[in-house]
């Protein structure tokens, strides 16, 4: 069912503001985290998504525009000035040679993991807004889902 502007409550669209606040806060915060650490926020973001792909997904350059919802050609920049700085390496696949792999290198690894304590910390104070705002965003739409039939 799609749901209209014109059928929209009050209440749906305060709590949708406020859950988009709530992450935009978190994600400001990892933002100048990563600049503090003179990296680029999407720099960071890269590095994250590389680390903690799911298990079987292949990191691929691929792979990270997808997980970062990026172009190819973005990413393959983001690589190449990450790979200039020493944070990652490219390999090429074994399976498949016209592939490349990424991997973290242990200086790349060092600042992750202190960036991503940082914003873990910074995750546990804000989580309780963070999921009573989508909270109040799941519960405004099914309140007035019933109202709508």
């Amino acid at each position: 069912m799609v749901v209209t502007a014109s059928v929209m409550s009050a209440a749906e669209f305060r709590a949708l503001a406020e859950f988009r606040y709530r992450i935009r806060i978190f994600l400001i915060g990892s933002e100048e985290a990563a600049r503090k650490a003179g990296l680029e926020p999407q720099q960071y973001a890269l590095m994250l998504a590389l680390r903690g792909l799911p298990v079987g997904l292949e990191p691929s350059i691929r792979e990270l525009a997808e997980r970062l919802q990026l172009r190819h050609h973005s990413v393959v920049e983001l690589v190449d000035r990450l790979e200039r700085r020493q944070f990652l390496r490219r390999e090429r696949s074994r399976s498949d040679r016209r592939q490349v792999i990424l991997h973290l290198t242990s200086r790349g690894e060092r600042v992750l993991t202190r960036l991503a304590k940082q914003r873990i910390l910074e995750l546990r104070t804000a989580a309780p807004a963070l999921v009573e705002s989508l909270t109040a965003v799941i519960r405004s739409t099914q309140d007035n889902r019933g109202k709508r039939r």
